[in-house]
């Protein structure tokens, strides 16, 4: 079966491990408010610039901190320390509720599932997964959910509010945590360390998902392929894969997918349905995603360095192919002693000594060093041309033709030659073109001829016969 893709969900909420002996997830939502709330405050009250310092991820505390700065502190400005376990508050009521988890008989204590809260407000949220109930819901969609706050974040995906704006980018987002994590882009920290390891994260959630990789906690495998997973939501999907049920199936070409989104994305190239499209040039895109790499070009920004040498790139897959040259290569060529990054790259590299063409043409014989090239060349005698133009419809066999025929119908972006009026669509074939103009630096050395371009020496030099060679 074809690969499944298996999406994340659009909402997250942080954990945030603030009482000892609480479940995160039941006071995430309460926290996540607060600090949003604090934020949206301070927008209000000051110049957006003076605080974007407060959400960076080298807080003390995620929560503590902005809660901190969100109300009045104490006069000195200083933390309040527990005086069992050393943590910091800046509220006393803040510190009182702490205490609770040192005094036992202080807390609540849920009834089904033994979970103890400090707060009434965390354990009335906490009841609700028992309960199951969900008395907000949305009014656009009909989406329910058990905390009001979470409704709140949830509208802001109709409304199109995203009100925590990066300020090295001016990207935004609906949700604070989702900032933070963008904001180690800019920074490359990753602040969540786990020290057995030393591995670090950019995210809460996926700090706690790895450290149950390293102790096997709770880990649920998968008996088909022994696959782990550290969440029974992850381990319901890929079980999709192997059940084959609550798969969607397309029906035009048989790919199944696990998730809803990931099957409504694929349509679209069936469908030629493209509901994105850039506001500065007017291409098309069909997924979301597609459109926020491409404004980078428009944008100018490049959010991932390379760490060795701090050249910039605008995706991750072109940061990982770069790295590659730092790297050692430690695949080399006993012809030659030319070296690669990758075996694979070494194996197309060896036909070049060997003539190797492993890949053939079933309808008229041709051979080929690499499969890609076979599979480019196959739609010749198909006649298929997947990459068509939305301006004229010409289609083209290979997307990089397609990208260079798109130039034409950018009139202002040719590149004309002063002296003869030719236009070209990239400036390198104009300068190539300039030395019709001005020069004819390709000289035979058998009889002293000259061309503008490589190409015509060598058919020039095809012409000397053997007897033609200087003695």
């Amino acid at each position: 079966m074809a690969s499944l893709k298996e999406d994340s969900e659009d909402l997250r909420i942080t954990e945030v491990f603030t009482l000892k002996h609480e479940d995160p997830e039941e006071q995430t939502g309460l926290m996540v408010q607060k600090e949003e709330t604090s934020y949206l405050n301070q927008m209000e009250e000051k110049d957006q610039n003076e605080k974007h310092q407060d959400f960076l991820p080298d807080e003390p505390s995620s929560v503590t901190k902005n809660t901190c700065e969100s109300a009045e502190k104490t006069k000195s400005n200083s933390y309040i320390p527990c005086p069992e376990c050393g943590k910091q508050f800046c509220q006393k009521s803040s510190l009182e509720a702490h205490m609770r988890i040192h005094t036992v008989e202080s807390l609540i204590t849920c009834d089904q599932c033994g979970k103890s809260f400090s707060r009434k407000s965390y354990f009335d949220k906490h009841r609700k997964t028992h309960t199951k109930e969900k008395p907000y819901w949305c009014t656009e969609c009909g989406k329910r959910f058990s905390q009001k706050n979470n409704l709140t974040v949830h509208m802001r995906i109709h409304t199109g509010e995203k009100p925590f704006p990066c300020q090295y980018c001016g990207k935004k987002f609906r949700q604070m945590q989702n900032l933070k994590a963008h904001i180690s882009v800019h920074t490359g920290e990753r602040p969540y360390n786990w020290q057995p390891c030393g591995k670090r994260f950019t995210k809460v959630e996926i700090l706690k998902e790895h450290t149950g990789i390293h102790t096997e906690k709770n880990l649920l495998t998968c008996d088909q392929c022994g696959k782990c997973f550290t969440r029974k939501a992850s381990f319901d999907i890929h079980m999709r894969i192997h059940t084959g049920k609550n798969l969607l199936t397309c029906d035009q070409c048989g790919k199944s997918f696990t998730r809803k989104a990931g099957f409504e994305i694929h349509m679209r190239m069936h469908t030629k349905e493209k509901p994105y499209w850039c506001t500065e040039c007017g291409k098309r895109f069909s997924q979301k995603h597609n459109l926020e790499v491409h404004m980078r070009i428009h944008t100018g920004e490049k959010p991932f360095p390379c760490q060795y040498c701090g050249k910039r790139f605008r995706q991750l897959k072109n940061l990982k192919a770069h790295i590659t040259v730092h790297k050692q290569k430690q695949y080399a060529c006993q012809q030659c002693g030319r070296s690669f990054a990758q075996a694979e790259n070494l194996q197309v590299h060896m036909s070049v000594h060997t003539g190797e063409k492993p890949y053939s043409c079933t309808q008229c014989g041709k051979n080929f060093k690499c499969k890609y090239n076979l599979t480019c060349h196959m739609k010749i005698h198909t006649g298929e041309k997947p990459f068509t133009c939305d301006e004229c419809g010409k289609g083209f066999r290979r997307k990089f033709h397609l990208k260079q025929h798109m130039w034409l119908h950018r009139t202002d972006k040719l590149f004309t030659c002063e002296k003869c009026g030719k236009s070209f669509v990239r400036e390198d074939y104009l300068s190539e073109h300039m030395r019709v103009h001005t020069e004819k630096s390709f000289k035979c050395d058998r009889c002293g001829t000259g061309f503008s371009y490589k190409r015509n020496l060598k058919v020039h030099m095809a012409r000397h016969s053997p007897k033609d060679d200087p003695q």
